[in-house]
């Protein structure tokens, strides 16, 4: 089987095996989800989650946070960890916003890279899932994880991962493509132990049989992986 073989089989196994999959971030506008992808960098969304209802009640425009005391936007933030950096980098992307793109969140790959704070990541989440564009494929540790382990790529950097997934996966399924794989990964294929006795792609995945040879499906070391924001 071809890797573009394999792809068109997982297309048709990943809505059935998760119809709901979706950003598991809450969210109600695009600034609201900007806020909380920049949050989410090495913090689980569940975490994020917690922080969020607050945090989205008390500033609700680009300018209030711009306007935000750093020293008060860091103890609002604090649980999620590199709390002083995810202030900077919120005060100056909303900043930002707010000058040069009157107070609205850009919708354009460009735009949002123009955002300090704001890489190539966190751009396609936002335009993927607050204004339904595809322009690429989100690649966390779950969708770097899971490509390599279905045999879709062999880089280890984000961005190269992404341009071997963009090849291989159609334009309409991408934002979608990191949903799945984002969704299987939490539920199924762990980076420690992934359940591969029980995996509904197993048959399509050229390591499952390798990690149930291994005795407990236990993965080694996983590779290190540039998932710059």
């Amino acid at each position: 089987m071809t890797v573009r073989e394999r792809v068109a089989q997982l297309l048709e196994i990943w809505p059935e095996v998760y119809p709901d999959a979706h950003c598991e971030l809450d969210f109600k506008n695009p600034l609201e989800l900007l806020i909380a992808t920049i949050l989410s960098a090495q913090c689980t969304d569940k975490r994020v989650n917690m922080v969020t209802p607050a945090l989205f009640k008390k500033y609700r425009t680009p300018a209030d946070y711009a306007k935000a005391p750093q020293p008060e936007l860091e103890s609002a933030i604090r649980s999620t960890g590199f709390f002083r950096n995810k202030a900077k980098s919120i005060r100056a992307a909303t900043s930002t916003i707010n000058q040069k793109f009157g107070g609205k969140v850009p919708d354009s790959m460009e735009e949002l890279r123009e955002l300090p704070g704001v890489g190539r990541k966190t751009a396609n989440v936002v335009l993927g899932n607050a204004f339904g564009k595809n322009e690429g494929i989100v690649v966390d540790t779950h969708v770097a994880r899971l490509s390599q382990r279905l045999g879709l790529t062999k880089q280890k950097d984000a961005e190269k991962i992404e341009r071997d997934l963009i090849k291989l996966v159609p334009r309409e399924h991408w934002t979608n493509w990191s949903h799945w794989l984002i969704w299987h990964g939490r539920r199924r294929c762990y980076a420690r132990k992934p359940d591969c006795a029980h995996c509904e792609v197993f048959r399509l995945c050229p390591s499952g049989k390798i990690f149930l040879r291994m005795g407990e499906a236990k993965n080694p070391t996983p590779p290190s992986i540039d998932l710059r924001s």
